[in-house]
């Protein structure tokens, strides 16, 4: 077997220790390092109590599983959150007069969160996002679109932008016309 910690073959007595919150199995010298020790669980099977009160149910009703309780209820969609999903949250915010810390509260969340999400250095699920969306009554989520729409070409009323290449800037920087070469 080997330490957890060095990686070193354990001669002798294995060291179950505690080391920064977590259960390790190390060699005699890095227990050294350790704030504490475990013991391994037994291995017997533990009997335990049904929950909840009895004859809630009766025996001649069977208990349907959810899919039949519930039929054709998606559990997840095909959405994604907009794009400048930021902006368009504070925009919403400060139009209802709501501070960050006011509309984290209001959904249940901390204030950093709600921040990260306006500078898009956090993008929330699916789960968050509807409590926005119903909060600030604005849409953040839309269906995603098939992947061969998203990649088709761009329609000719489109107009495709372009970046100057490396090659014309040399050429307007020596003054060649693009005929002389």
């Amino acid at each position: 077997m080997q330490c957890e910690v060095c990686g070193r073959e354990i001669i002798g007595k294995l060291n179950r220790v505690i080391i920064e919150g977590a259960k390790m199995i190390t060699c005699d010298d890095c227990a050294k390092l350790s704030s504490g020790y475990w013991t391994p669980r037994s291995e017997k099977p533990q009997k335990t109590k049904p929950k909840g009160r009895r004859g809630l149910t009766s025996p001649s009703k069977p208990i349907k599983p959810i899919s039949e309780t519930r039929p054709n209820v998606s559990v997840i969609e095909d959405v994604e959150v907009v794009e400048g999903f930021g902006s368009l949250i504070r925009r919403a915010r400060e139009k209802m007069g709501l501070t960050p810390e006011e509309l984290a509260k209001k959904i249940g969340e901390k204030e950093s969160v709600i921040k990260k999400i306006e500078n898009e250095k956090f993008i929330p699920d699916m789960k968050l996002a509807a409590k926005i969306e119903h909060t600030l009554k604005i849409k953040l989520l839309v269906k995603l679109q098939p992947l061969e729409t998203r990649l088709e070409k761009p329609a000719e009323s489109e107009k495709v932008r372009r970046s100057v290449t490396f090659g014309e800037i040399v050429r307007l920087k020596t003054g060649e016309e693009e005929g002389e070469e």
